[in-house]
């Protein structure tokens, strides 16, 4: 076994997400075989949080795991799916007491043992969440260290934050220690893919599956009258054709190092 490939979907939002996702995994794997299909979940039920309905249909297009993030609690359905999937993810630096875990392990068909970890950034992000680099260090230091097989060789980081500096912090951060890091949270995709000195492959920003003609998912219209008034107005999805972000990448299955990175952006 030469390559490792997983195929990481951005904020999916809403129905147009979901549609996008579909068509949009379809489409991938065309030209493309991946041992682990993930994706970012926490506004895939009518843009906020997630329900049981919506969960089985994200499986049924072959996402096998699930992260989120500040919006995952919007729903008392997705909540109580926190309970129950262990590969549906909310961020680890959340208070532990809260429901759900902030990492998984899946191994794929051919046997490689991969983790995929979900952390909250906490600038501009309005909660009260524990330091994610600190979280992150008992996690990778402590918990997966001592797992009776030893850590996972593949490690897949989503760091689901606002700011683009405590991203590129968190990549630089992990460096040489996980095999990805991959930003969500802001809804567009960013150009800066790259694979940093020690072997990590990193993306500020995956992008948004999700309607097209929107601001990041919303319906114009509402969004600028919000702008303009600063008048709070009920959050309504855009409608239209769905815009597909994803990252595509390749590791070694011994080392974990990350080989490449692309990145994916269509309309459906």
């Amino acid at each position: 076994m030469d390559t490792l490939r997983i195929l990481f979907l951005g904020d999916i939002v809403g129905k147009a997400g979901r549609r996008a996702c579909k068509l949009g995994v379809q489409d991938t794997r065309k030209n493309n075989n991946f041992d682990v299909v993930v994706a970012n979940v926490e506004n895939a039920a009518g843009g906020l949080g997630l329900t049981r309905e919506v969960f089985k249909e994200l499986r049924s297009t072959g996402v096998q795991v699930m992260t989120s993030g500040n919006h995952i609690w919007a729903k008392s359905e997705g909540v109580e799916l926190l309970e129950r999937q262990d590969s549906l993810l909310r961020p680890l630096n959340y208070p532990r007491s809260n429901p759900g875990r902030g990492w998984c392990e899946v191994r794929t068909a051919r046997g490689v043992r991969v983790a995929v970890v979900n952390l909250s950034g906490r600038v501009f992000m309005g909660g009260h969440y524990d330091c994610p680099f600190e979280c992150v260090d008992t996690l990778l230091n402590k918990t997966l260290a001592e797992l009776p097989e030893g850590p996972p060789p593949v490690i897949l980081v989503d760091i689901h934050a606002e700011a683009t500096s405590e991203k590129i912090a968190m990549g630089r951060y992990l460096d040489g220690r996980v095999s990805a890091v991959l930003g969500t949270h802001t809804h567009v995709q960013t150009a800066d893919e790259r694979i940093l000195e020690k072997g990590t492959g990193y993306v500020t920003d995956v992008g948004m599956n999700g309607p097209f003609d929107s601001i990041i998912g919303m319906n114009p219209e509402l969004a600028l009258t919000r702008f303009l008034t600063q008048i709070p107005q009920r959050y309504q999805q855009a409608k239209g054709v769905s815009q597909y972000n994803a990252a595509c990448l390749e590791f070694d299955p011994v080392s974990g190092r990350c080989r490449a990175i692309s990145m994916i952006k269509n309309i459906f």
